[in-house]
């Protein structure tokens, strides 16, 4: 079995021993898996040595929520709210879906530029309409075998109509509005476990890196009995039950319109709060919210740049720690963030929330982001036992930065750097499973220019076509703008604005 030996190196291994507190020594992985951690290790005479003086090795980044459905739609779209970015994202009147080959290269693009990042673990909840198939799963798998990438995946479910999952549509929207958008029988719950345990039986554990999750959108597009079945069969599996909860004031309206309560309180009452649930965003939760999400042990995957793009607010993060809620980064798709690069993330999370309120010691510190984005993503996730921190017995998957770099020149404390400095600028080599997939800022399992210009050959055609769905689709903007002025004008007790705008519900 061979070996990789890194001699030498600064180490910051985001262990309960040591966290993000630096330290030198040697790194020996054997296969897949770090064999050991110390100082003047051996290792076998056809080992791989890597000289870490000057370098620093810590734990691959995991990018707890994203959707690769987003990849060719970055540098698109600003100056909307969610509920009319997803009119041009995610178009209610759909074309045909990506052709397979398009659907390949988009993943492998995403794969590409996170591990250039280094990010080795993503969550992808991909939307692929019309239906779930298994043919166009297994392609996104062999996406991300072919980049050598850690993932989660799904295809996100829901079978609520449209507007029965938005506060006011059906009153806002014209008829003849509502008449276009007749999408058939909705999905039933055994239809989409059927799928998933396909998907089950055929995909999960490829390569022992590529896993499927099991992903309900939201609580007010998915019936309770399709998120009850999603949840016994992620407990069965041991995988996450992977929603979208209250990324929005609109869909904080919403909860209080259908159910009388907050989406998190509906949830807790269908018994849909559980160890497995790791919710994206949570950002207009109440503390009764965070208590019962703390109680119950959940995640939460906080994209700190998508919810400042989409105007959705700015999410709790202290509160949701010290209510003992687990939390990991995501990036969210690149249509609401443009990168996929979990190092900016970082950095937005580090500042942003110390303009939450004037108690300087309740700010965020850095190595509290750094954990979110390593073992904290690997929680959100379900994978903490094999990744996000560096330990004997897990897998090697690891990044070596240059410190000899204008991030870290001069040196000062490693996690204010990776925080508020880096940018992966500093990365040298990537490993996922202890395979080398980057080297001296080169990946190795892919060949970067052919993809790209495959992709600057074939997207062109694929983005007049979703222009054309664009315009088709801006005639239902007046509604959505609509609806989105009526709930943000809601008073519903708590606030996740800042700035100018944080007092509008008591605007005329």
């Amino acid at each position: 079995m061979s070996e990789i030996l890194i001699r030498n190196a600064t180490i910051v291994a985001m262990d309960n021993s040591h966290g993000a507190a630096p330290f030198v020594g040697d790194v020996l992985i054997e296969g897949e898996t770090i064999k050991a951690i110390g100082e003047a290790l051996s290792a076998g005479p056809d080992a791989h040595i890597i000289e870490g003086r000057g370098k620093l090795v810590m734990p691959g980044l995991v990018n707890a929520h994203t959707h690769s459905s987003e990849t060719f739609l970055r540098g698109r779209y600003e100056r909307m709210p969610l509920e009319i970015w997803l009119l041009y994202a995610y178009p209610l009147l759909m074309n045909d879906p990506i052709g397979e080959r398009l659907l390949y290269l988009r993943s492998l693009l995403l794969a590409m530029e996170s591990l250039r990042n280094g990010v080795t673990t993503f969550c992808d909840d991909f939307f692929d309409p019309p239906r779930h198939d298994l043919d166009r799963l297994a392609t996104v798998f062999r996406a991300y075998d072919d980049a050598g990438i850690r993932a989660n995946v799904s295809s996100a479910v829901m079978n609520v109509h449209t507007l029965d999952a938005l506060p006011f549509a059906r009153e806002v929207m014209p008829a003849e509005l509502q008449a276009l958008l007749d999408f058939g029988p909705p999905l039933t719950a055994s239809a989409y476990i059927d799928y998933c345990r396909s998907a089950f039986a055929s995909l999960h554990g490829k390569s022992g890196r590529l896993n499927f999750m099991i992903a309900p959108s939201a609580p007010q597009r998915c019936s309770p009995d399709l998120m009850a079945a999603c949840m016994d069969l992620a407990v069965e599996k041991h995988v996450p039950f992977h929603t979208h909860i209250l990324e929005t004031k609109t869909q904080a309206v919403t909860g209080h319109m259908l159910h009388g309560k907050s989406l998190i309180a509906y949830m807790h009452d269908l018994g849909l709060l559980k160890r497995n649930t790791t919710i994206a965003h949570s950002v207009w939760v109440s503390d009764e919210d965070m208590r019962l999400m703390g109680e119950a042990g959940v995640s939460v995957a906080h994209n700190a740049v998508s919810n400042l793009k989409l105007g959705a607010g700015i999410a709790p993060i202290r509160r949701l720690l010290d209510a003992g809620v687990t939390v990991g980064l995501g990036t969210d798709g690149v249509s609401s963030n443009d990168t996929s690069r979990i190092f900016d993330v970082m950095r937005v999370a580090g500042l942003v929330h110390s303009a939450a309120g004037p108690d300087h010691s309740a700010w965020v510190a850095a190595d509290e982001i750094l954990a979110m984005a390593t073992i904290g993503g690997a929680r959100t996730a379900m994978l903490e036992e094999a990744t996000g921190s560096l330990e004997v017995g897990k897998v090697a998957d690891l990044l070596i930065l240059n410190l000899r770099s204008y991030p870290f020149m001069p040196l000062n404390d490693v996690a204010k750097h990776l925080v508020y400095s880096e940018n992966g600028s500093s990365i040298e080599t990537v490993m996922v499973a202890g395979r080398i997939v980057m080297e001296n800022g080169r990946l190795t399992t892919v060949d970067e220019q052919a993809v790209f210009d495959e992709i600057a050959g074939l997207v062109p055609a694929y983005l007049a076509e979703h222009a054309d769905l664009e315009r088709r689709n801006s005639v239902f903007e007046p509604v959505m703008a609509e609806i989105h002025r009526r709930a943000t004008r809601a008073d519903i007790g708590l606030n996740r604005y800042q700035g100018d705008g944080a007092d509008v519900h008591r605007q005329s």
